[in-house]
Parts: structure tokens; sequence; C-alpha cells
């Protein structure tokens, strides 16, 4: 497996050290520290025991550039053992025996998030293979890594499969380690109105639209299930107090109903003659709350201006009746009469 070189040993780590115990016969070599990493830990992989100076010969580096490369391994999360004295040495430790793989959190983020996608998508043939990437990657990955990808796999929900938002890296981590745990957390929140808010709440899930993240929690202080937007959010503090969820609520209906329906005063209720996953197709869960109703048609509900309804209504192209929603039937007859007007004859 190619190994992705983490941002996290950047310039500071870069170049060599020097140190005072040196094999004469291999004067000290010119190497990124990143590069060196991956060889000290393909040379690990190679067989169960090394000494410092067998390590140091190998890579034409010194004994203490050694030291210094697995330590830095070990700050990484890369599990190396080690023992002192004549005999001493070292030798990687459990789940030692895969390929090296050096991934940022962004990094490893991205790339499980993006393979879970892959694998709920139902194309022939691509399911079984992410589901397998998923898990050689989790094999491969170091402790610290390992929870994060974890939590964020588990505790993402896609409401619109497209390609992912763009998000903060570091407060999708903490916000799906606080999902997953759970713990408690505290942020700073910043409304659609512009005002701005302490909130203490229980986390449950992360979802995703085709242009936004979403935390689905329980306010402590409101005593109700609430959404909010990742992007208004700062300083997230995790609390570390542990906590149980009773009956959570279906994060992405959730978040539909949210975005489709309750931020708006006016509503309608549409019965359109299609099957419900047809109509799901057709109705994105950010425009409308899709409702099974029977094996040929469906009713969703919608919200927004009425002029905007009846033109999304306009738009379908199956047959649909207004169950609810006066408005709505008003402003669909006065298009229907100026079509007629600006298209007779």
């Amino acid at each position: 497996m190619a190994a992705a070189v983490s941002k996290s040993m950047g310039p500071r780590y870069e170049g060599t050290w020097t140190g005072s115990v040196r094999n004469p016969n291999y004067p000290e070599r010119t190497m990124t520290t990143a590069g060196r990493l991956l060889q000290v830990l393909a040379l690990l992989e190679t067989r169960p025991w090394w000494t410092s100076e067998e390590l140091a010969e190998r890579l034409e580096v010194t004994t203490r550039t050694v030291r210094r490369d697995l330590n830095r391994l070990r700050e990484l999360g890369y599990p190396i053992d080690g023992t002192s004295g004549p005999h001493g040495g070292y030798r990687l430790g459990a789940g030692g025996r895969l390929p090296p793989l050096v991934l940022d959190d962004e990094e490893a983020v991205a790339v499980a998030v993006g393979l879970r996608i892959a694998s709920g998508g139902g194309e022939a043939g691509l399911e079984s293979a992410t589901i397998s990437a998923l898990a050689k990657l989790d094999r491969v990955m170091p402790p610290r890594l390992r929870e994060q990808v974890r939590a964020v796999r588990a505790v993402t929900v896609e409401l619109r499969r497209r390609d992912l938002p763009p998000v903060d890296a570091d407060a999708l981590i903490t916000l799906a380690l606080a999902c997953n745990r759970p713990e408690r957390l505290k942020f700073a929140y910043l409304d659609a109105s512009q005002r701005a808010s302490d909130r203490f709440v229980e986390p449950y899930r992360l979802v995703y639209t085709e242009r936004r993240w979403y935390l689905v929690a329980f306010d402590k202080d409101r005593l109700a299930w609430r959404s909010f937007r990742v992007d208004r959010m700062s300083d997230l503090s995790p609390t570390g107090v542990p906590f149980s969820h009773t009956e959570p609520p279906d994060a992405a209906a959730f978040v539909s109903q949210g975005l489709a329906v309750a931020v708006f005063d006016q509503h309608a209720v549409v019965r359109v003659e299609a099957p419900v996953d047809d109509a799901r197709r057709m109705i994105p869960p950010t425009v409308g709350v899709v409702e099974a109703h029977d094996d040929a048609s469906t009713t969703f509900r919608i919200g927004g201006d009425a002029d905007w309804v009846a033109r999304y209504l306009a738009g379908l192209e199956v047959p649909f009746r207004v169950l609810e929603g006066d408005e709505v039937r008003a402003e669909l007859r006065a298009l229907g009469r100026r079509l007629q007007r600006e298209h007779r004859g």
C-alpha cells in the first residue's frame, strides 16, 4: 500500500539529526525525517527484533537519530516496544506486521468517510470492495487515528448522496468523538439571525447534505432536540461527562424536517402520483419530507413562500394534488391563468 506522509512531520522535523555515536563506515545520510520514518517501519516489519546499532547501520544514520525516530513514531501512535541493556532492542508491537501507513488527521478522516459513502452506495461490486478497504485501513492506522476514523464512520449520516461538503476536520473529529463515546459537549453558536449563544448538548449524529454538515443533539438548556450547523459552531469543548440517549430521533429525517419544513412559516402537504422510491429520487430531502401513502402515490410536506412552492410543484413531471395549503392552491391557479394568457393560440 502506498504510504501518505503526515503533514504533522512538517518543517520542524525535516532534515537529518546529527549525533556523536556513529558507525564510521556509514556517514550520516541526508534524508527527510518523513521518508526515514517510513524506512524504519519497513525494517521493523522484516524481523521481530532490531538493535539501535543495526538500525543505524541500515539507515546510515547515528544511533541518536534512530532513537529520535523511534520516539517520533511513538508520538504518531505506532506501537514501538523497546528494552535497554546489552541485549536491548526494538520491535513493532501489536498490529506491527502490517504495511506502514502514515496519515494526518484530515487525510485519514477524508479517506474513511469517502469509503464509508461508497460502501453504502449499493453499486454492484463496489460495496464489498470498499468494506474490505475500510477494514484494511482500520488495521494499519495507529490507535489515535483509528478511534477518530471509527467515530466519524459510526456517527455520520448522509441526507443526500453528493460530494462531501467542506468542513473543518478538527471540528468534525471533535464532534464525532463526542457522539461516539458519548460525552456531553459545550460550544458557542451563531444562529441564522447572527445571535450568539453558548450551548450545552448531548451529541447524537452528524448529518451532511450536499452543502452543509449538521450536528443532531439534545439541547440540555432547552430540553429539546436540535440540529446545529457545524460551520456556525466554535470553541468546541468536550466535557468528559458521559450520558445515554433515550428515544433519539431519526437523524436524517430530523434534519430534513428542519431544512424543508420547520424553518418556514408557510407549509403544504402534497400527494404525487408516484411510488415512494421514485418520489424520493424526485424530491430532495432538503426540499420536502417524503412519506409513503400507498403503492402508487406518495405524500410529502414542503415549506416556503407559496409562490415558490407553486412554481416548484408546477415543475414536477408527475400529477400531483395539494392536500393542505390554501395559499399554494391560490398561487397554482394564478400561475395557470398566467401561463394560459401568455401561451394562447
